[in-house]
Formats: C-alpha cells, structure tokens, sequence
C-alpha cells in the first residue's frame, strides 16, 4: 500500500508531463506506423555512403554517420528512426527536470517541453535520416547540465567539452557554441572561486572541446591535405553573398569575376541553387565544386562581397535572421526543400543524381534488403493532418526568445537576492547566468546559419527546445519563490524530481 500511494503521489506532482509525453510518445508511435522504415533527405545518402566507408566528407562532418555506423549492426532504418524519436524523448526529459531542479512548478516545467514533444515538423525530423536529432540532443543536454549549479566543476566542464565537441562533429554550428560556453565558464570560475581554479576548469573545458575536433581535423587533413572539418565553407559563404554581391560594385579581379552572376539580385535563386544546380558559377569550374581550388576562390570571392558591401551583407543577414520568426511558414529556400519537411502522400521516386545513387545502394546493404518506403494509411494521413496545425509559429519562437529580456526588465528591484533560476544558486545577483548562456546558444543557432548559408526550416528546430528552456528558467527567476515551489501535502515539493 505505501509504494502504491508513493506511486500516485509521483503521479499527481508530475501528471502535466506524463500527458505531455504520452501524447509525444502516441505521435512517434502513429510516425512509425505511417512511415516505414524512414523519410530521405537528400543529405541522407552522403550520411548512409560515409558510414559504411569511413571518411571524411567534404561538405558535412561525419558524427552522424558514426552515428549510423554504430546502429548497422541491427541491420534496420527503422532502428534508426526509433533511436532517434528516443531521442527527441529525451530532450522533453532533460528540459523538465532542468526546470524542476531550477525551482519552477511541475506545470510550468511541462509546459516548455511542449514544443520539443508536441511539435509535428520536431517528429518529422527525427524521422527523418539527417543529423539534427542527435546535434539537438547534445546542444540542449550541455545547456542543461550548464543550468544545473552555480559552479563548474572540472567534472562538469569535461562533460560539458565532451558534448560540445560531439556537436560539432555533428553539425560544425557546434563549433560556435564552444566560445559561448566557454564564456559562461571563464565568468563563473571568476565569480565562483576566482583565479586560482579558474585555468584548471578552463583547461579541462577546451582539453575536452578540442581534442576530439583536432583529432578529426588530423582525419580530414590526413585524407584532403587541407585544414579543417569540412572542405565547402567557401562555397557555401560564395552561395550566401549571392543574395547581394554587384560585381560592378566589388570589381572583382578577372580569375573571380567568372563567379559573377548578371542578373540582379532579386532575379537570383536562393543561395543552394548556387551550390548544387549544374548551372551555377562555381559548379561550372574545373574539377569538383568542394576542391581545394574551387573552395578557396569561391571563399576570396565571398570575402570581397563582404568587403566591399559591408551593409549589404548585414541587410541580408537580418533578412535571414528575420524568417526565423514569420508567423506561417513561406516556401523557401525552394519548394522541393520545403516539401522535405512535410509528410508526405507518395514515397518518393529513387535517386537519379551521384553521389545519391550510390548512397542507395550502399543504404540496401546497411538494410539487408530493398531501400523503400511505405505510406501506409490512415497513420500517415493522421500525421499529415496534425502537421497541418500543431507546430511552433516563429513568432511565438521571437516571444519565447524576449522573456529572459523582458523578465530582467519587469522583475523588481532586490527580488535577485532569493533562490536562483539560472542554475539552483544561491542569489547575489549571479543566478541568471545561466539562463543567459542558454538563451545566447538559442539565438547563436538562428543568427550563424543565417550569416553563413541560408535560412532553413531545419535549422530552427534545433534553437526551439533551447528557447522554451531559456524562457522557463527566466520565468522561474522572475517570480516569487513562494509561487514557484509551495510545500507539497505529502511532504514533496513540486520542485523535486524522483525520476
């Protein structure tokens, strides 16, 4: 009798997450029911072709193909798409108990996980076979593990270095994030316990950090002859100033005015067009569009866009920056990228385009079998319908991204003296640090891919989890801790977590 009525008690202090995530869970269930084994992007293939020959890729970092790797044995994409629905599961988990151990209520810790559990374009790309998933669980279980005190232990710090690094490995955003970590430990080992332990945290932070990119970038290095993770920035950065780059106004030498295109740009396509369509400037030159020579004329062509158009380049940055907070969604960058992230009515036709055909194949022997896809009905129909309203608006995202500022401005005066939000420390104005590192990789996620490539749907989702995070945290700060974590009458504050 007494471990039942414990086992009622957890249930009612933690009942608005239970039905969260039993909804979040159905969802992924009526997923895999419709949409079997998995859904290809094209990046898919290039993921499934280094997994089952290790190497380095040119244009994508191979964390998840290790990632692939290390599940082949089960011989299944389906496997795959469970792992990954586990691990969006997961991060509706992480940001819960995050909230909860920061001091807010069991309602208001559901309700940031709303967006990660609930959102349909979420489950949608944890079903799909790209990398976000996992990049997205290891950016939010560092901003938790951040969040949870007020000092970084060198323990800490090694965890937090070892997460960050499989980020970038992961997706190369990753690789900003570890300046803003790194950040948020350098201010906390001075505030916390000054000088003296601050260059051992530090050092174990970036030992961690950097090991694993330097060792990967000694991969790539043995195998290219060229430093880095990737061999594409410069393409990728020639793509993104084709948005503005007037050769009149850069006058370009004559070996980068090949790159120039004629017509203005409002005529122009989106910036990919320029990367992948045969007839695009730099995919026209000799040789591969990601060789050395190819990469580092398009980086020069880049660099002189900037320079010359500085302005320019900043309009185009905040008109990216900005389609992260639109209230519906328009089709963009293309409409066959767009369609990618919806689900769909007919499996898709087989590739027909290198290096895809030969990501097919080798995905069939990843599979043990015939590489299809079924849309069985009326799951996959049931799916679509709920895609069609349950999703997070960017303009909700934008709000979500002013309540840490608007919590600072609206909390009176001496209310930071009390318990903190930002991580459970003790108050002396310091606690909302952590909140503050969150809510910085939230928008770092937005604002990089929108200086660097282009806006992307894809791109978004990763920040959401970590701005409902960010958000929650401040909300906890702001408001009494009366009303955060009144006495439980069975003894147990809601605040407490027995998971």
């Amino acid at each position: 009798m007494a471990q039942t009525g414990r086992i009622r008690s957890w249930t009612r202090r933690h009942g608005w997450f239970l039905t969260v995530f039993a909804l979040g869970s159905a969802l992924r269930i009526v997923t895999m029911a419709g949409f079997r084994p998995a859904l290809w992007f094209p990046d898919s293939y290039t993921y499934v072709v280094t997994a089952m020959r290790p190497r380095p890729d040119l244009v994508r970092p191979a964390g998840y193909s290790m990632f692939l790797r290390l599940l082949e044995p089960l011989h299944s994409f389906a496997a795959v798409t469970v792992v990954q629905h586990l691990l969006g599961l997961l991060v509706g988990v992480l940001i819960y108990v995050t909230v909860l151990r920061a001091g807010g209520r069991a309602w208001l810790a559901a309700l940031a996980t709303v967006p990660a559990l609930l959102d349909a374009y979420q489950i949608q790309l944890e079903h799909l076979l790209v990398s976000d998933s996992l990049f997205t669980l290891l950016v939010v279980a560092a901003a938790c593990l951040l969040a949870r005190g007020p000092a970084v232990s060198p323990r800490t710090a090694l965890a937090l270095g070892l997460l960050l690094a499989a980020a970038t490995l992961t997706r190369t955003i990753g690789l900003p994030l570890i300046a803003v970590f790194g950040l948020y430990v350098v201010w906390r080992g001075v505030r916390e316990g000054g000088w003296r332990r601050l260059p051992r945290t530090l050092g174990v932070f970036l030992l961690a950090g950097l090991i694993p990119i330097g060792a990967y970038g000694g991969w790539f290095y043995a195998t290219y002859h060229r430093v880095g993770l990737v061999g594409s920035n410069g393409v990728f950065l020639y793509s993104r100033t084709m948005m503005f780059a007037d050769c009149a106004t850069m006058r370009p030498p004559p070996d980068l005015a090949v790159l120039c295109d004629p017509r203005p740009p409002s005529a122009r396509p989106s910036p990919p067009d320029y990367i992948w369509n045969p007839a695009s400037p730099v995919v026209r030159l000799p040789g591969i569009t990601f060789s050395q020579a190819n990469d580092a004329l398009a980086n020069r062509f880049g660099m002189l866009a900037i320079r010359s158009q500085p302005l320019d380049f900043a309009g185009s940055v905040l008109t990216e920056f900005a389609r992260s907070f639109t209230l519906d969604r328009p089709v963009y960058p293309d409409k066959a990228t767009y369609e990618s992230y919806e689900f769909p009515v007919a499996a898709p036709p087989p590739p027909d385009r290198d290096p895809a055909i030969t990501g097919a194949a080798l995905a069939e022997r990843y599979e043990r079998g015939p590489l299809t896809v079924t849309i069985a009905e009326p799951y996959a129909g049931w799916m679509r319908a709920y895609q069609n309203v349950a999703y997070l608006p960017g303009a909700f995202l934008l709000v979500l991204l002013l309540v840490p500022p608007a919590a600072v401005i609206l909390r009176p005066r001496g209310r930071g003296s009390r318990g903190s939000a930002g991580g459970g420390e003790g108050g002396d104005g310091r606690d909302g640090l952590a909140t503050w590192a969150v809510w910085l990789t939230a928008v770092a996620l937005l604002a990089v891919p929108a200086a660097t490539a282009a806006f992307d749907y894809r791109y978004v989702l990763p920040a959401a989890p970590l701005a409902c995070l960010a958000a929650a945290l401040a909300v906890v700060r702001a408001l009494p801790r009366a009303r955060q974590a009144s006495p439980d009458p069975a003894g147990t504050r809601d605040d407490q977590v027995v998971l």
